[in-house]
């Protein structure tokens, strides 16, 4: 009868020591939580790694008592998951590697595909890490846009789907987010081309 409950007693019998509450709400919420993430990454083992872990954060997150229920426990799971595909992405764009024994192309005796010279990137770095900060100086939600739109390649419809907003929200968002950028940049007299 405890498939019964709502996600809050659930949640409550779990951090009172009920093990089987847990596995009715994972149940519960297994195939969504999988299904979003699949969507996201767009790889069925990846996906199911990230749910996995995502489902591990939120128990190991209830046993330490750090989830304060405010009856939004699906908002909570949810925003556990996307958290965690932003640090996949995150990750795997600092670790990607190039092969030159596939290509047709010989990637390390082209200019066109050689290292840039020091001061070159040493100003892209500076421009990145500027832009990283301005960013991160955003109004949250103005941020999550921005970061879903340019680390995730999301599009304004999941980006509206994930924040559970209009299309036209996530666009204001991003344009409002161009603008304090354009506007910190001017302020601070940063030079974002190299």
């Amino acid at each position: 009868m405890k498939s019964m409950f709502s996600d809050q007693e659930l949640v409550v019998a779990f951090c009172n020591g009920d093990n089987s509450a847990i596995d009715i709400l994972l149940t519960r919420y297994h195939s969504k939580v999988l299904g979003y993430i699949r969507h996201l990454v767009r790889n069925k083992e990846l996906a199911e790694d990230i749910c996995q872990e995502t489902f591990m954060k939120v128990i190991n997150s209830l046993k330490r008592d750090v989830y304060h229920d405010d009856g939004h426990f699906s908002a909570w799971l949810f925003r556990i998951a996307h958290n965690l595909i932003i640090d996949h992405f995150r990750k795997e764009s600092k670790l990607q590697t190039v092969s030159n024994e596939n290509g047709e192309i010989d990637l390390f005796n082209n200019a066109k595909y050689s290292d840039a010279t020091i001061e070159t990137q040493f100003v892209k770095n500076q421009i990145s890490n500027d832009l990283k900060e301005l960013i991160h100086e955003l109004p949250e939600e103005q941020r999550n846009t921005v970061l879903m739109r340019l680390n995730l390649d999301m599009s304004f419809k999941e980006i509206a789907e994930i924040q559970g907003i209009s299309i036209n929200t996530a666009l204001g968002r991003m344009r409002y987010a161009i603008l304090n950028l354009r506007k910190m940049i001017e302020e601070r007299n940063l030079t974002m081309t190299y």
